[in-house]
């Protein structure tokens, strides 16, 4: 099944996505409160909505993030990702990479909709994407196994980590964040995917293909299958000695082979393709999920602060 949120004649809905239409579910409720109530009672009100309710093509609607996750996990699994953007800085993936699948957690009330525009950052000047797969986790669970994590998984969507590239390089020198360089903007959608739905798309190398252009120019393509771990394995790193919850995200990371300008800034040793603009769209593309695709639009001009009060 897949299942969307989305704004309709000024309302705010969630429903089940068939045949190409939106259909409500007969009561309005919140995408996240059926994951939470469980997996069956999501099923049931999917399959009620198919007959109960009356069909909205998408293009008469504002699609929003599927849900509005309560934590964002976002990891770096792919190698290539990680080697292209560190040549960057004259180095190479460190050791403790290989070690376990390392993640930040990133802004939950940063999430916007699969076609939204999206504004550059206070203050950024090379502003930047991510193609990334996201895991939902549909039940609670700690200290799992990656065989008991997958059945905790519910379904997949794509994330955009859209990235201040020079906010999060001067922040990150203080050996914390990254911060604002990641706060403002998250793409989530199209809609959310159930794992049954993604079987058929899984092959002998591994499961989906992605695929991202900038105005209508490839810049990115890669598989899941480059992934140094699993999303199972993922999730049971998250849950390690804490909880992961319904509605939780776990982002992939970003892709290689062009997932991200930075990675291909590192690897050229110049700014080609260069930093987006006012006026690009970015539009990404995963197998059997869907397609996202956002324009870039002026931000705001960042309200100053003072520096740090220096003790004498």
């Amino acid at each position: 099944m897949k299942f969307a949120s989305f704004v309709h004649d000024g309302k705010r809905q969630s429903g089940i996505v068939a045949a190409d239409q939106l259909h409500p579910f007969e009561q309005p409720v919140d995408l996240l409160d059926l994951i939470v109530e469980g997996e069956d009672a999501l099923r049931e009100a999917g399959e009620r909505a198919l007959t109960a309710s009356l069909p909205v093509p998408p293009a008469d609607a504002r699609l929003l993030p599927p849900l509005q996750p309560p934590t964002v996990r976002d990891y770096m699994t792919f190698e290539s990702h990680v080697a292209g953007v560190a040549r960057g800085y004259g180095d190479t993936v460190p050791e403790e990479w290989y070690a376990a699948p390392a993640f930040y957690f990133t802004n939950p009330y940063a999430m916007i909709g699969a076609h939204d525009d999206v504004p550059v950052p206070p203050g950024c000047g090379r502003f930047d994407f991510e193609l990334e797969v996201a895991a939902v986790v549909g039940k609670a669970g700690r200290d799992l196994t990656p065989e008991q994590a997958r059945d905790h998984i519910l379904g997949y969507t794509i994330l955009n980590d859209w990235s201040a590239r020079d906010l999060q390089g001067r922040e990150m020198r203080v050996k914390l964040g990254p911060a604002k360089g990641k706060d403002t903007s998250t793409t989530l959608g199209p809609w959310l995917v159930t794992t049954d739905e993604l079987e058929p798309h899984r092959n002998a190398d591994g499961l989906l293909d992605l695929a991202l252009t900038v105005n209508g120019e490839t810049v990115g393509r890669d598989r899941l299958a480059n992934m140094a771990w699993t999303f199972e394995e993922m999730a049971a790193y998250a849950s390690r000695g804490t909880w992961i919850r319904p509605g939780d995200v776990l982002g992939s990371g970003t892709c290689g082979n062009g997932g991200c300008l930075a990675e291909l800034w590192g690897r050229h040793g110049i700014l080609e393709p260069p930093p987006l603009v006012p006026g690009d769209s970015v539009t990404m593309t995963v197998e059997g999920i869907g397609t996202i695709s956002n324009t870039v639009v002026e931000g705001v001009v960042p309200v100053p602060l003072p520096p740090a009060r220096r003790r004498r």
